[in-house]
């Protein structure tokens, strides 16, 4: 079976917003990629100005259908003020049509433990890549379990084989905001703000893309996922490109 991987588009946040946006990120994947249906359950993000919808368990309040305007409303007030953020509301919306039919077979201590324990030791690999900047590659696979006969079949042996891969570049910019409330400082948190919001869109709206691209790979077996950190070999590569994107320090020609 041939694995079918899935490159998003890189996310860079501040330290304080990271963990929740990689929980909207991997959430909705998890979401999409459930095997079977589940109910969804919508999450508003403290950080973001964005709904995203995840697997909702036991401990959530019951899941919303959409069959009147309370979950759309909140999401379109967040989500629809572009034609690409409108497509997105779309989308996010057709695929929660697709899995509200029966619950999830995911109970929250066990689901959510295994996605914050997985942030945290993704977060534990980040490496340098300049002043104030940390990154690394986080990489959600899924896999289905088989059992391989060897030895004249007299010897079983199971294996993980996986069937896709998403992989996100994430980078943590630990400089510290403006506290200020001066004009300048209120329109710098602005901006940053703007921009990881812009940056976490983005790769929602190119989950939704690729999700829908192509299913014919997935099996019609139940099957598990794991989260890891992917080590990528351009990961040299892309340090050097960013250090020699920094402003010169030392003119040395002078």
């Amino acid at each position: 079976m041939n694995c079918q991987v899935h490159r998003l588009p890189e996310l860079e946040t501040a330290t304080s917003g990271t963990r929740e946006a990689l929980q909207a990120i991997i959430h909705t994947i998890l979401f999409i990629r459930s095997p079977g249906p589940v109910a969804p359950y919508d999450v508003q993000c403290e950080s973001f100005q964005l709904t995203y919808t995840r697997i909702a368990t036991d401990a959530d309040s019951p899941p919303i259908v959409n069959n009147n305007r309370t979950s759309s409303s909140r999401t379109s007030s967040s989500l629809s003020s572009s034609p690409r953020q409108f497509h997105y509301k779309q989308q996010h919306q057709q695929f929660q049509k697709q899995q509200q039919q029966h619950p999830s077979s995911y109970h929250k201590s066990d689901l959510d433990r295994k996605v914050d324990d997985s942030i945290e030791t993704f977060l534990r690999t980040l490496t340098p890549i300049g002043p104030e900047l940390m990154a690394g590659n986080l990489g959600i696979s899924f896999f289905e379990r088989r059992t391989k006969n060897k030895l004249f079949g007299l010897v079983n042996q199971e294996e993980k084989v996986v069937w896709e891969q998403w992989i996100l570049r994430v980078v943590v910019n630990n400089t510290p905001r403006p506290m200020g409330e001066d004009e300048a400082s209120v329109i710098e948190r602005q901006r940053i703000q703007d921009t990881a919001e812009g940056m976490l869109q983005a790769v929602l709206l190119k989950v939704f893309e690729l999700a829908g691209s192509e299913t014919d790979h997935i099996p019609p077996v139940m099957y598990e996922f794991e989260i890891n950190d992917a080590k990528k070999a351009d990961d040299r590569d892309e340090v050097y490109s960013r250090v020699s994107n920094l402003p010169a320090l030392i003119n040395l020609g002078s």
